[in-house]
């Protein structure tokens, strides 16, 4: 028999703490919990292992452009569901929950503005949007972004990151892959420069497109760029795939990529080939 007996513990009645959604993010490179405010200080690249995060269309354009130098363009066009899809939510049901969830319009944002005093046609691509799958507005975007550089006289900078078409929209979303490429073949008609950026990822109908067609192709370290996913390939070509297939290392080894840049870098590089695209024209 006991002598003292154990005090009754009251877990029930203790409050659980809980943690703040979105507070703190998992980096999948290193495994380390990282504050989201630290991530936000560091252009959403780990500090401890360099991994680059997802960055958002309105992020990668403040840290890039001069500030207060960007002008939005063609902010008024809307996706419409021709098609009428249907399925387990609307085609407009899935653009109004993104399109409240991200502040934008469409998977793109476009425009104009100054890069250390260049002026450049700009448009950066918003993977949280849908996956930035490219419909009839992100490739009507970006086809006037680069009309409006070939017109400007000035240079084109694409960031890409793309799930590919948008299913939504079928034939129309296929059409724009031959319409922005033949934007570019303008653009180049006229001896002016395009610069593409390529992040993680880049596939499918936007890689096989403009995002390949750079004067200059650009990646971020580590970014998954092809056109089918690795599994299908395998699949369809019953071979085994080298390592580090489809990956910025790998097409850069390859010849398809001509430079791996760091996010914290991109500026500076960028303003170093536009400096030297000045010079030459």
């Amino acid at each position: 028999m006991a002598i003292f007996k154990r005090p009754a513990l009251k877990a029930q009645s203790r409050k659980k703490r809980e943690m703040p959604q979105g507070l703190w993010q998992k980096c999948p490179g290193c495994s380390e919990v990282v504050h989201e405010i630290e991530l936000a200080q560091n252009q959403r690249v780990c500090p401890r292992c360099d991994y680059h995060f997802s960055q958002s269309a309105k992020e990668r354009i403040e840290n890039l452009l001069d500030p207060d130098s960007f002008v939005e363009r063609d902010a008024n066009l809307r996706s419409v569901d021709t098609l009428q899809f249907q399925g387990m939510a609307t085609y407009k049901d899935r653009l109004k929950k993104y399109q409240d969830a991200t502040g934008l319009m469409d998977a793109v944002l476009s425009g104009y503005g100054m890069i250390e005093g260049y002026k450049v046609a700009i448009a950066v691509m918003d993977f949280s949007f849908l996956a930035a799958t490219m419909g009839s507005v992100v490739g009507e975007r970006i086809t006037r972004t680069i009309e409006y550089g070939t017109a400007n006289r000035c240079a084109v900078i694409i960031i890409s990151a793309s799930g590919g078409a948008r299913m939504y929209e079928g034939m129309l979303s296929l059409m724009q892959m031959a319409k922005t490429s033949g934007a570019l073949a303008r653009h180049t008609c006229e001896r002016l420069p395009y610069i593409s950026v390529l992040t993680n990822p880049t596939t499918a109908g936007v890689m096989a497109s403009f995002a390949s067609l750079g004067d200059v192709i650009l990646a971020e370290p580590k970014s998954m760029i092809g056109f089918a996913g690795p599994r299908v390939i395998k699949e369809t070509t019953h071979q085994d795939l080298p390592e580090g297939f489809q990956t910025a290392e790998f097409l850069e080894e390859h010849g398809l990529i001509d430079l791996i840049v760091h996010r914290k870098k991109m500026r500076a590089q960028i303003i170093q080939f536009l400096s030297y695209f000045s010079s030459t024209s």
